[in-house]
């Protein structure tokens, strides 16, 4: 039953707030838009909690640099966008093209800001991540992204795409990574949702000047690591690594 309830409400919350943002994307601006998606955020996180019975706690504030900064997720779940996106007044992300093809959805994300990148990566994404990084840079925003590119399963990983180090690179701004344990109670995409304490942590920031080498070894060791202690905390179980799959364009090159 609480998973029908979340997803009456999912539903109806994302349809009322779409419209409404559609609407507000006709204004001159991004102050409408951004308004309505952060009280569709808000009313998402409590939804979680009163139907889903999924409580947030977030651990970690104290480490947020001042200023502008990246922040780069663990993605477990569809709920880490709302959870995150729900911490901050103002903050830019990155999303897949995917998204686009929902109906006025598309407007509603180039009125925000948003930075929309080809799923699949390549040039492509990464021409996008610059030219629409640099906007969201210049604004003096917070940008989210997940490294990862995918949703992954609890007890697993992707590659981390470079993309997250030449924002870093290009833009000269410290990383905050953020594991969380999301996924065990909102997995992935999926229709069933499991009650309890789920939770986000941001981690120590890294530094700017890294190599891109050091950067990602780096930021997926610190993520992939706290993510397995999360984990191992809410399910009372020994920590276990996670391990690395293949996401689908990986796959369908290798099958080649």
């Amino acid at each position: 039953m609480r998973s029908f309830a979340f997803n009456v409400a999912y539903w109806a919350l994302s349809i009322f707030y779409g419209l409404t943002a559609a609407f507000a994307a006709l204004t001159p601006g991004r102050e409408a838009t951004a308004w309505v998606i952060r009280r569709y955020v808000k009313r998402m996180v409590q939804a979680m909690r009163v139907f889903a019975g999924i409580t947030l706690q977030v651990r970690g504030r104290e480490r947020l640099p001042a200023g502008a900064f990246i922040i780069a997720s663990k993605h477990q779940s569809w709920g880490d966008g709302f959870a995150t996106y729900d911490q901050f007044d103002d903050l830019a992300f990155v999303t897949g093209d995917h998204l686009e093809k929902f109906p006025l959805l598309g407007a509603v994300l180039k009125k925000l800001g948003a930075i929309v990148v080809n799923s699949c990566g390549g040039r492509e994404a990464r021409d996008s991540l610059k030219q629409r990084g640099a906007d969201a840079h210049a604004e003096g925003r917070k940008i989210l992204i997940f490294p990862e590119g995918h949703l992954a399963k609890i007890g697993t990983k992707y590659r981390y795409r470079s993309g997250v180090w030449h924002m870093y690179r290009d833009f000269d701004m410290p990383v905050v990574p953020l594991a969380t344990n999301l996924g065990l109670f909102w997995p992935e995409e999926k229709y069933e949702k499991h009650p309890g304490t789920a939770t986000l942590e941001f981690l120590d920031p890294i530094p700017t000047g890294l190599g891109k080498d050091e950067f990602l070894a780096r930021l997926e060791g610190v993520i992939e690591g706290k993510t397995d202690d999360l984990i191992a905390e809410a399910t009372g179980k020994p920590a276990a690594p996670a391990v690395r799959v293949l996401s689908e364009d990986e796959a369908s090159r290798a099958n080649r």
